[in-house]
């Protein structure tokens, strides 16, 4: 048996990119290429009273300089998620006002990037302006419209009794700040039109087919004359999943031009243009008995907006998973301040809601003298409690007592401050994890070829998750070949449509498309294995034996809910004199349904917990209170985790195959291990210092 799936396979992919042979968006090369640069607001509220583009126009290599007076023509796309999505729902340079600081009011082509570069700080832009508002203190509240077609609002029982009848009552509120998304690939944007109705465009794209529907409704195309390439992102975390106002903008100068376009965004652009992660304000209110069940839970969330779209961070989705009570309250409210627009990032909603129940239930736990592990244990939901519908395949009761027995969490000192480690404070916390198992449609093409391999192409991408291996294992073990032998293409609207490398759902839309296809080819060729297969091919003559398959949910979200669950424990030792916390062990435990390749689904949650500490540590991002913008402007003024920061972190994986969810049993990994990270960190400094912080990140000053 050509046992692959569940085993570690090297990535697929991993020698092309660090030779340097991986061709991401800003490096095709395309001949008569030409390079913008945007221009961008110094204000962040106001209007656009005059903008002289004279010394711009006359700079050396300047081809043209466009604003909103001569704006390159674009239709209104539908916008609705299903058809067409783009970020911002006002279109670039579509009127004279201004409502965040960096946003663009204008672009400069010119035959190189320095020169273009360099022309747009010529251009002399007059405001009216009027006071911004980005202060969330200063903001108005109002009730959060329904996001992606749900309800944030949600109410069942009585919560007022339910708190009544409680022995303990826990109430806090949990902040969480501005955080960026900061991949390694800067945003960029190659257009080239063939004459003028016929569109390829080279950008770091998570959703392929929905940003190849979206450019097409934007310049009033039929799909098929657009073609979006984009085989290789350098991380996106939910930043590239749609076009931004740069890549339209680009796309409609360079068809007003006839010339390629190349639109890069420079790091401080990209701290106003390509979204964040909205601060959250959340009120938690839990009730319980004195053995530790609950009796209310309570979840206020405040986030904030742009005045350009509405974007909801969606905190709440996670308190009907988690815990069983027979009272609960929901609510989300959200406020628009003259700030670029909010978006998904890693777990949007699952982090910072996952870092105040979790948060919240380790205060309880104190308050009761109940273990933290026995307390969630006591109170895990066997059902959504929005949806009434049973998990299936949960494992995270295992993923608890795993993780506990991995950590030694048994060996646990019972009160704060106990545990000293060379003159430091050492504390011991913990957390759970979750998110939802999510899956869409998608298609796979197999091609057998005389040569003795196999070519696997389609649309879907990989965006460093690990995509690549994980359909060439799959398509491996499927038709009995090693994983040297599938030649894997991804990343092309030429392709077959693999869905969108977002939600966590990658992995389990191919990978049963993967399998189908196998099946069909096999079938095709009628053999059993690929050796057999070809051999017919051989003595057919054939250039290669193809099928095409697809794999699409069904009615199987009617009957159950489908959640993925883990544990984090971690250890940190707290230097009170100096404010110095580091982060010392890991263990991290998770239920994912059947792991495909042990080796990238680890180094996933690896990945999430990492960038949980940085949530929980040092990412933030404020705001200028009188110009409107971003105090943070590139890689070194934002903080996020380097090595030194990190513990060696150990992952291991329990459960089953989730086969009610999809045939291949497998649900995703790439968000979950973020989840729950920030309260693990802030629970064990608890345990170390006795002091409780409800404000991320937790900077040294919070420690002192």
């Amino acid at each position: 048996m050509n046992k692959v799936i569940g085993t570690g396979v090297n990535r697929k992919d991993g020698r092309a990119k660090v030779m340097g042979t991986a061709t991401y968006a800003a490096e095709h090369q395309i001949p008569g290429l030409v390079h913008g640069y945007l221009i961008t607001a110094t204000i962040a509220n106001g209007q656009i009273k005059s903008i002289n583009t004279t010394a711009v126009e006359k700079a050396p290599g300047v081809i043209n300089v466009f604003t909103h007076k001569n704006a390159p023509k674009v239709f209104t796309p539908s916008n609705d998620f299903r058809t067409s999505k783009i970020y911002e729902a006002r279109l670039p340079l579509s009127d004279d006002k201004v409502y965040y600081a960096g946003q663009i009011i204008g672009l400069v082509v010119a035959d190189t990037f320095e020169r273009a570069r360099d022309a747009a700080h010529l251009v002399k832009v007059e405001y009216a302006t009027q006071k911004p508002i980005v202060d969330a203190k200063a903001a108005t509240f109002k009730e959060s419209p329904a996001q992606m077609g749900e309800e944030l609002k949600f109410e069942k029982g009585d919560f007022a009794a339910g708190v009544a009848s409680a022995t303990a009552k826990i109430e806090a509120s949990y902040k969480t700040a501005t955080e960026l998304n900061a991949p390694m690939e800067p945003h960029a944007t190659i257009a080239h039109w063939q004459d003028s109705d016929s569109l390829t465009v080279y950008e770091p794209s998570q959703w392929v087919l929905g940003t190849q529907r979206t450019y097409a409704e934007l310049f009033g195309l039929p799909s098929e004359r657009v073609r979006i390439v984009t085989p290789f992102l350098g991380g996106a975390f939910g930043s590239k999943a749609f076009p931004w106002p740069h890549g339209i903008l680009c796309a409609a100068a360079a068809r007003q031009l006839g010339r390629p376009l190349k639109v890069v965004l420079s790091r401080r652009q990209m701290t106003a243009n390509t979204g964040h992660r909205s601060e959250t304000e959340q009120t938690i209110r839990l009730g319980a008995t004195a053995d530790g069940s609950l009796t209310a839970i309570e979840h206020e969330v405040k986030s904030y907006t742009s005045p350009v779209d509405v974007f909801t961070e969606p905190c709440t989705g996670i308190t009907p998973v988690m815990y069983t009570a027979p009272n609960l309250r929901l609510k989300q409210e959200l406020a628009v301040l003259n700030i670029g627009t909010p978006t998904f990032m890693r777990a949007p909603g699952e982090n910072p809601g996952m870092w105040a129940l979790e948060s919240a239930m380790d205060e309880l736990a104190w308050a009761l003298k109940i273990d933290p592990v026995e307390l969630r244990l006591k109170n895990e939901t066997k059902e959504h409690q929005r949806k009434g519908q049973p998990f299936s395949a949960k494992h995270f009761a295992d993923c608890l007592r795993v993780g506990a027995e991995q950590f030694g969490w048994k060996d646990r000192p019972k009160q704060p401050r106990s545990l000293t480690r060379d003159g430091k404070l050492i504390g011991w916390g913990m957390a759970a994890a979750t998110f939802p198992g999510l899956r869409g449609a998608a298609t796979v093409k197999i091609r057998l070829l005389p040569d003795g391999t196999a070519h696997l192409l389609t649309a879907g991408n990989d965006m460093g998750t690990g995509a690549y291996t994980v359909v060439a294992g799959t398509a491996a073990e499927a038709l009995g070949l090693s994983v040297e032998k599938i030649r894997v293409d991804m990343g092309d609207s030429l392709l077959p449509d693999g869905g969108i490398a977002g939600g966590s759902m990658m992995t389990a839309s191919l990978v049963p498309a993967v399998m189908s296809a196998c099946q069909q080819v096999l079938k095709t060729a009628d053999a059993k294995t690929a050796q057999e297969a070809f051999v017919t091919l051989r003595q057919s003559k054939r250039a290669a034996i193809e099928a095409t398959a697809s794999s699409a949910p069904g009615a199987e979200g009617q009957k159950w809910a489908f959640q993925s669950w883990g544990a984090h424990f971690c250890e940190v030792s707290v230097d009170e004199e100096i404010g110095r916390l580091r982060v010392t062990r890991w263990v991290s435990v998770m239920d994912i349904g059947r792991v495909i390749n042990a080796k990238t689904a680890a180094s996933q949650v690896r990945g999430g917990v990492i960038m949980g500490i940085g949530h929980a540590l040092m990412e933030e991002c404020q705001f200028d209170p009188n110009i409107g913008y971003p105090v943070v402007y590139d890689l070194a003024t934002y903080h996020f985790p380097a090595h030194a920061d990190i513990p060696r972190i150990q992952v291991a994986f329990v459960g089953e195959p989730d086969l009610n969810f999809n045939p291949a049993g497998v649900r995703g990994v790439g968000e979950i291990g973020i989840t729950g990270v920030s309260a693990a960190i802030a629970n064990a400094i608890y345990h170390a210092t006795g002091k409780r912080i409800r404000d991320l990140p937790i900077t040294p000053d919070k420690l002192l």
